[in-house]
């Protein structure tokens, strides 16, 4: 028997970390991606308060926006990783980020991307010479245990918050608690989480995305239901074996990083106040809490709520229309003026019409803006973005809102 394991170890492939991060490759690799994703012009907004008028337009910029650290880690990691391995299969988990623009960049450099759920197909292209990049969302250990038997080479730009919360479950699953995670099931980040709570120890996890689901499981907690109902209702967002009569009875709550502060400190009370209508006394032993929220995702949601204080007429949010973090900007925007999900310029098609995503019916369509780009009316749009936009995306948005109006550019664009 111990014969038959050692020949079997001796044959597994294993896969190993490779840093990249050399800093001679990292002098050159800032150069690139600077030239790609930089503006002088937001530079410009910065340094003029994040406000800037031509004639009757002004522009306000969030204080925070854009590029986060891990963002901007995850895509220098993968820059370097071309530079060095020049002549190399690399194969990208996914998407590096959550925005078309940085992806198209990274597939230019022949870097090829796959399924984040893979087939068994595009698995066996991969073999011990190639490259395989993980995301800043991570990924699952289920498919990071697959690549390792093929014993790749793996440059992983997981965002240190990400792995944050993968700490937080672990000791929920270590202490027998199940993790009730605040985000969406099919979202990258949430299932490379679940993994962690499920797959390292054997817990258990469910995923809740709404005010409306925590209410119905708060409501399961204190009186109890019909388990079939409940599986039913959330198929798909729980770990195998899950049993809501037995897995609630002691929960842990974590998040998606990059969902809304605010929604997830409700959820937070809500459950805590169920639990203790149950149990009481003992209502500590059967709940923790642990602030998993993105640092950056935080800044950005204060920062517009900030300027969402001063008279705006508009606003827009850029970012790809995939990105969490981006589409919580837009919900945050919409309750206080029009606000317009848009993916780039050129969804700014003219004077009146804006192509933007519409988060309630989950598409891309075409609105009319009224007066907004009225070339005889003083107007103040606002402009931010999410944790995965370039700088150079917000500067095209600028530019063509400015243009729409007719401004002169001259002075924007001189360099001095």
């Amino acid at each position: 028997m111990q014969a038959a394991d050692r020949s079997k170890s001796t044959t597994r492939k294993r896969s190993r970390r490779v840093n990249v991060r050399t800093p001679e490759v990292m002098s050159d690799v800032q150069n690139e991606v600077e030239a790609h994703y930089r503006s002088r012009i937001v530079e410009k907004f910065r340094e003029s308060d994040n406000v800037y008028s031509i004639g009757n337009t002004t522009i306000v910029l969030a204080k925070q926006f854009g590029f986060c650290y891990g963002v901007e880690r995850a895509i220098d990691l993968a820059y370097a990783t071309r530079r060095v391995f020049p002549e190399r299969k690399i194969f990208l988990i996914g998407e590096i980020i959550h925005n078309p623009e940085v992806n198209r960049q990274l597939q230019e450099m022949g870097i090829k991307e796959i399924d984040s759920h893979p087939s068994q197909a595009c698995l066996n292209e991969l073999g011990a010479d190639d490259i395989v990049i993980v995301p800043a969302f991570g990924a699952e250990i289920s498919l990071m245990d697959q690549i390792d038997k093929r014993g790749c080479q793996i440059v992983d730009t997981t965002c240190g918050d990400v792995m944050r919360v993968w700490k937080r479950v672990r000791n929920y699953s270590k202490q027998g608690f199940t993790s009730l995670i605040h985000g969406k099931a099919d979202h990258e980040e949430t299932r490379a989480t679940a993994s962690r709570a499920y797959d390292d120890f054997g817990g258990h996890y469910i995923v809740i995305l709404t005010i409306e689901d925590c209410e119905y499981v708060c409501d399961f907690i204190k009186n109890g239901g019909d388990k079939e109902e409940f599986i039913e209702k959330f198929e798909g967002a729980f770990s195998p074996g899950f049993d809501p009569l037995i897995h609630l009875s002691k929960i842990g709550v974590a998040n998606q990083t990059t969902m809304l502060k605010g929604e997830t400190e409700k959820i937070q009370r809500m459950l805590y106040e169920a639990v203790k209508i149950k149990y009481g006394e003992k209502a500590d032993e059967c709940f923790q809490f642990f602030d998993t929220i993105c640092g950056a995702t935080q800044e950005r949601q204060d920062a517009l709520f900030e300027m969402l204080k001063q008279k705006m007429d508009m606003l827009l949010v850029v970012g790809g229309y995939n990105s969490s973090n981006t589409a919580h900007l837009v919900e945050i925007g919409q309750e206080e003026l029009p606000s317009f999900f848009i993916r780039d310029a050129d969804c700014l098609e003219s004077f009146e019409q804006i192509v933007h995503f519409d988060l309630e019916e989950k598409k891309e369509k075409m609105s009319y803006s009224g007066n907004f780009f009225d070339k005889s009316v003083s107007i103040t749009i606002g402009i931010t973005a999410g944790a995965s936009c370039p700088n150079n995306l917000i500067e095209q948005t600028i530019l063509r809102v400015f243009e729409l109006r007719g401004n002169d550019l001259e002075a924007l664009k001189c360099e001095n």
